[in-house]
């Protein structure tokens, strides 16, 4: 028998489902306020009798994920969470705890059809986009690991609360590119903003260049932060290595994207993993192509982001040393760009930049 997911119920849905349980109706309000906490199964809902409990597991769940397996970083600093929606297929999401706040990078997408050469996410293709409350979910997931059974009456605060334990921000860098989803991410988006009180500010889109997505982003006109997967400084060799830049030239993408920040004056992060061979020759990371970055992003309200690749096992890409990477990073220092060697979280567990991936379902 298929379970009715609860959080996918109106208000006055959840009232009917209650009453034609037999119940009174505040009991709709109680569960709706576990609901908006997380609560990954009805035992936790200590003021529902025990009674209803047992029955409600019978016949419904509360969201529409459900935690499959959880992985915990050998620092504490990161949890990976496996997730299965109601269909049977999979996502992951992170919840990474830091020193600015608690963040969680969410799935857009189960699988991506982008086919990045780099990238784990990929592997098996696109299944299907999620939808608002898939992705919303998520959230909720990563704020109950962090409060759990501790929750109070209190409301979640406002922009989120690091010391209690709260959700503080929000980074769409999962499985799936999010402006093949625009509408639903937006939805999302706007519901973490609303429920959560996540400021703008403290949300962030990775596209990896859909410029008709950028461009609705710029319509809605929310003051989020925005990251190109940019990877390569000219089309010949990211057309290699990104099959998107056959569409979408980078002097599209970069239009669009300087269009968005220049809008909200906010700075652009430009993401950009850096790729050896097997045989250890760089591939993107040269001096000649941190060069050509420099002339894209001379001037510009931006911050580079060097990743060096994290290790997915079907792929045939080494990272760079570290002279290599240090070099790349210095050539656009001097040439007067903010560039930052980005500290991977959770590269133990599988959670780091490119290896989000659906195959461990499949296994």
């Amino acid at each position: 028998m298929t379970k009715t997911i609860l959080f996918d119920l109106t208000e006055s849905e959840l009232e009917k489902f209650v009453t034609d349980m037999g119940q009174p109706r505040f009991r709709a309000k109680q569960i709706s306020e576990w609901l908006s906490r997380g609560a990954p199964n009805f035992s936790v809902m200590k003021n529902i009798p025990e009674k209803m409990r047992d029955d409600l597991d019978k016949i419904a769940q509360t969201l529409p994920v459900r935690v499959i397996k959880k992985l915990q970083s050998s620092d504490g600093a990161t949890t990976k969470f496996l997730l299965e929606l109601n269909d049977n297929e999979r996502i992951e999401c992170v919840l990474m705890r830091t020193s600015y706040g608690n963040s969680v990078c969410v799935s857009s997408q189960a699988g991506c059809a982008m086919g990045c050469k780099f990238c784990a996410s990929t592997l098996l293709g696109l299944k299907r986009n999620l939808t608002v409350n898939e992705i919303f979910a998520q959230i909720l997931v990563a704020q109950w690991e962090l409060r759990g059974d501790r929750f109070t009456d209190k409301p979640i605060r406002p922009n989120g609360d690091a010391n209690n334990g709260d959700v503080s921000h929000i980074v769409v860098m999962g499985t799936g590119e999010p402006l093949q989803n625009t509408d639903n991410v937006i939805g999302f988006i706007e519901r973490a903003n609303h429920d959560m009180g996540i400021g703008w500010r403290r949300i962030t889109i990775s596209t990896c260049g859909v410029v008709p997505g950028i461009d609705k982003l710029i319509e809605w006109g929310r003051p989020i932060n925005l990251a190109i997967s940019l990877h390569a400084p000219n089309d010949e060799l990211r057309k290699k290595i990104m099959p998107i830049a056959n569409k979408y030239s980078i002097h599209e993408i970069m239009d669009a994207a300087w269009r968005f920040t220049d809008l909200h004056n906010r700075q652009l992060m430009i993401e950009y993993i850096l790729l050896g061979d097997i045989d250890g020759n760089l591939l993107n990371a040269t001096c000649e192509c941190a060069e050509q970055l420099v002339e894209i992003v001379r001037n510009k309200n931006c911050m580079v982001n060097l990743i060096p690749w994290n290790t997915v096992a079907e792929r045939q890409f080494t990272s760079p040393s570290g002279n290599a990477i240090h070099r790349f990073q210095d050539i656009l220092i001097k040439n007067g760009i903010h560039a930052r060697i980005r500290r991977e979280r959770g590269n133990d567990i599988g959670s780091a930049c490119g290896q989000l991936r659906i195959s461990e379902a499949n296994k």
